[in-house]
């Protein structure tokens, strides 16, 4: 009998459902919020009300894109944290009922376990064990992905998460929420000439404040000098601040796989979908060897695929969530 999986994430300002049957994607939907832009960032409150309107259409979409029936599930996969306490609890609120009603079991999911996982919803995979970069708007880690469910983390941001450290540089130069896609449009047309410097930290540990000081000195000097020179410098700036950020990335990689031996790599969040990093990624993996993964793009920012598939793999070990099961905004990794 085939595992039928209906993933619902909910962890931010998107929200989305898919169905994965035998760790296959059916379907893949989304509904983003446009909102938040004139803000400047995600506001909570919008977010959770618009989780409330969507939801609904989004699973019913879901469902009927992949040609599943609500009695053919097998169970329903839900995203418990991290991220808004107000966002997850939407779709944790409304995993619960419809399985429930059902008569099926739950599946909670880590929603950073499923970006890494995101590398299971296509052809070709990663065989185990592999290092994988976990770049995200709030986090930065390097992991060792031994199996689908074992995962350790080798290292972590003390601070700031490096798509942070973009959407605040943009923020300083005057361009919309959110940053980074608009940095990475603008670095096509620039070339890295302008220094920032790049923290000393101990083994695979990330710093991203000093960098976003540094940028915020720099601009504010430069302006003083010439109010235009933003304007002027535009995509060199981009391209500058983009190119130390995923340098800074890609060293502490390199030194993981020197260090574990490592030399299948992956990449994966948010951030994985920049171009930039996508492309040096390769670049660095053929330079040392590696055989290196990036996610495809539907698969790279926030998505429901990527819970359905870690919930297709909890599933086959029995493991399953109770009804009392509660979302949390924070939760580590690994434990």
């Amino acid at each position: 009998m085939s595992i039928v999986i209906l993933a619902i994430e909910s962890s931010c300002d998107d929200t989305a459902a898919a169905v994965i049957v035998d760790g296959q994607v059916r379907s893949n939907i989304l509904a983003d919020q446009k909102i938040h832009a004139q803000y400047g960032g995600v506001v909570p409150e919008l977010a959770s009300r618009a989780h409330q309107a969507n939801i609904v259409p989004v699973v019913d979409a879901a469902l009927k894109q992949s040609g599943v029936s609500p009695d053919q599930l097998s169970a329903i996969a839900f995203t418990k944290g991290p991220g808004l306490m107000g966002s997850l609890m939407v779709g944790v609120s409304f995993a619960k009922g419809l399985a429930l009603s059902y008569g099926i079991p739950l599946i909670e999911v880590h929603h950073l376990h499923a970006h890494v996982l995101a590398h299971f919803a296509e052809d070709p995979t990663p065989d185990f064990p592999f290092l994988c970069l976990l770049v995200s708007g709030g986090h930065t880690q390097i992991l060792l992905v031994r199996d689908h469910l074992e995962l350790e983390v080798l290292g972590s941001t003390t601070d700031d998460a490096a798509g942070e450290a973009f959407d605040k540089a943009g923020k300083m130069m005057g361009l919309g929420y959110p940053a980074g896609p608009l940095i990475d449009q603008h670095a096509k047309s620039g070339k890295p000439v302008f220094d920032f410097p790049h923290p000393q930290l101990p083994n695979y540990q990330f710093s991203f404040s000093g960098i976003k000081t540094s940028i915020r000195y720099f601009l504010q000097a430069q302006v003083e000098r010439d109010p235009a020179f933003i304007q002027k410098n535009l995509p060199d700036l981009c391209a500058s601040i983009q190119y130390h950020i995923i340098e800074i990335l890609l060293d502490k990689l390199v030194l993981a796989a020197r260090d574990t031996g490592i030399r299948t790599v992956a990449i994966a969040g948010g951030v994985s979908a920049n171009s930039q990093l996508r492309q040096r990624l390769k670049e660095v993996g053929l330079a040392k060897g590696w055989k290196t993964f990036v996610p495809p793009m539907d698969y790279s920012t926030d998505n429901a695929a990527m819970i359905g598939v870690t919930g297709y793999f909890k599933y086959k070990k029995g493991q399953f969530a109770p009804l009392t099961v509660k979302p949390e905004a924070r939760i580590p990794l690994n434990g």
